[in-house]
């Protein structure tokens, strides 16, 4: 995996650097110090992923992230210490795979980027119950009905998007939005795992979506699952 290190300042990109050159599976081939810099370099080194600053001098994290999803395959991880909604929505609408705080230890870092290489969603435990109701389209806090502490009021049923999926590939989404890996929805569906892959693709190529983390929102938002089933 080729990652990229976008951060203005140089002590936290040498302290980054430091945690993934001990990976053998890693390679840090550039850093940039700010969302320009970041942008030209990925046109340049052609990384599988960039590790992104939100708050940079010329232009922010949240504008390069754009810029780089638009232009390239390189998936886009968010790192912040502001656990900030508008920071968090405004990257995932920008294209970013993946969302994570500044605080999160080395070992959940590695295992973060490796999940959005393999082409898995990456979300701080703290923000993703708020990406949820956010998803949903926000709801009536006179709506009643409740379901885990989320209210569930107000979700779209019959979504005509959902007719553009088989039978099949709405299982297989069903499954993702669960949070279920490739190999666990095989052993659900019974089916290969090289199967699974390809319902996914199919299902993000159909819908116009990026990756799982814009799949498990449109599950959401289409009513194909409701926050809080098993």
């Amino acid at each position: 995996m080729k990652v990229l290190l976008a951060d203005d300042q140089r002590l936290v990109r040498t302290g980054f650097r430091l945690i993934l050159s001990v990976e053998p599976d890693i390679e840090v081939v550039g850093e940039a110090a700010d969302g320009r810099q970041a942008v030209d370099a990925v046109s340049r080194l052609h990384p599988d992923l960039v590790l992104m600053d939100v708050q940079m001098p010329v232009m922010d994290g949240i504008a390069a992230t754009r810029e780089i999803t638009a232009a390239s395959d390189a998936k886009v991880v968010v790192l912040t210490t502001f656990d900030r909604d508008d920071y968090l929505f405004d990257a995932l609408d920008a294209g970013a795979s993946g969302f994570m705080l500044k605080n999160a230890d080395a070992e959940a870092l590695v295992a973060g980027l490796r999940q959005v290489h393999e082409g898995y969603a990456l979300l701080a435990p703290e923000v993703t119950r708020r990406v949820i109701e956010s998803r949903l389209g926000g709801v009536s806090p006179s709506d009643d009905s409740e379901t885990d502490g989320i209210r569930t009021g107000g979700i779209g049923t019959g979504d005509p998007r959902l007719e553009a999926l088989t039978a099949r590939e709405r299982d297989v989404a069903l499954q993702v939005a669960h949070g279920l890996s490739n190999a666990e929805i095989a052993a659900e569906l019974y089916v290969s795992e090289a199967t699974v892959k390809t319902h996914v693709s199919n299902c993000l190529s159909k819908l116009g979506l990026r990756d799982r983390v814009q799949l498990v929102g449109f599950a959401y938002e289409s009513g194909l699952i409701r926050p809080g089933e098993a």
